[in-house]
């Protein structure tokens, strides 16, 4: 059962509910169809940051009242919640994929216990190499550089994947995905990416990658040349694959095919608006917008304001 807010000034086509962050699980995820308004009485910030980070990924959500709201919109949403219990507060119930186990269900905020200095002889994934170079005036140079070590046959490290969905009645949208990154400590926005596989091309990276992030299938519409990464502090470097996806009537959000240790959440943005949210989600506590990201959004936006041709 589904609490309408008697406060919602929305459009009458807009589904709304009204629910209780205070009894909202932390594995909650909304349905994308529906609008959610939140009151709260008390709440810690490790658990705003959460909260947040839920309301920010509700596709059609425009409105959420103040965490302290007047006295008159508590006694009308208190009458509203009566009925309502901690699992009828979303339009569907969180089941995690086949291949998800419970150490994805999230039960709490990541915390920084130390961070120390890495011998190289015991890294995994990167190393620092040492690179001596002759300058253009003929002068002899050096530059630290870190380095992957899972480059495969394609040459390439990783790929990432601009993508549009597309719905017989909805807006042309993109998925974000939204994750833990401990090299910030913070919440990253981003477009779905990955390491492509040794044997892989950055096509069939695209695609997998896609899949096991966002539990969606996907056809490729190009790929971009080798691009860097950052390149004053690594030779790291990346594609960026542009893929789509067609969405039907009636279709479930599909489970996503998570490895251990990923905890990540997903995120339809219209594309019209996806400039204006990303601003919005720059201003969230402990979150962080990734570049590339941020470039393509502020490009589209840039072409649609210029005056320059």
């Amino acid at each position: 059962m589904q609490v309408l807010d008697p406060l919602c000034k929305c459009p009458s086509s807009v589904k709304c509910i009204l629910v209780c962050s205070d009894v909202i699980p932390l594995n909650l995820t909304f349905s994308m169809q529906y609008q959610v308004h939140v009151i709260s009485t008390k709440i810690s910030r490790p658990y705003a940051t959460h909260l947040q980070h839920i309301l920010i990924s509700t596709i059609s959500m425009k409105q959420v009242y103040s965490l302290k709201p007047s006295p008159t919109r508590i006694r009308l949403w208190t009458a509203a919640l009566s009925s309502l219990s901690p699992t009828q507060t979303s339009s569907r119930k969180y089941h995690p994929s086949s291949k998800t186990k419970m150490s994805h269900q999230k039960t709490q905020e990541p915390v920084i216990n130390k961070v120390s200095e890495l011998p190289v002889d015991q890294a995994k994934w990167v190393t620092l190499k040492r690179v001596d170079y002759t300058d253009q005036v003929g002068k002899q140079r050096t530059w630290e550089v870190a380095t992957r070590k899972t480059r495969g046959k394609a040459g390439v490290d990783a790929v990432a994947m601009g993508n549009v969905l597309l719905h017989p009645s909805r807006p042309a949208s993109t998925m974000l995905v939204i994750q833990y990154r401990p090299p910030l400590d913070a919440y990253t926005v981003e477009w779905p990416a990955g390491l492509i596989d040794a044997e892989e091309t950055a096509e069939q990276a695209a695609v997998r990658e896609f899949k096991e992030e966002t539990g969606y299938d996907c056809s490729v519409l190009s790929v971009s040349p080798v691009q860097a990464a950052d390149p004053g502090m690594t030779d790291a470097n990346m594609q960026l694959v542009m893929v789509e996806v067609k969405l039907r009537e009636g279709d479930e959000e599909p489970d996503q095919r998570l490895e251990d240790g990923e905890h990540i959440q997903r995120v339809v943005v219209p594309l019209s608006e996806l400039y204006d949210r990303l601003v919005e989600y720059s201003k969230a506590d402990r979150t962080i917008i990734a570049a590339k990201l941020f470039h393509f959004a502020a490009g589209m936006k840039f072409t649609q304001t210029q005056k320059y041709f």
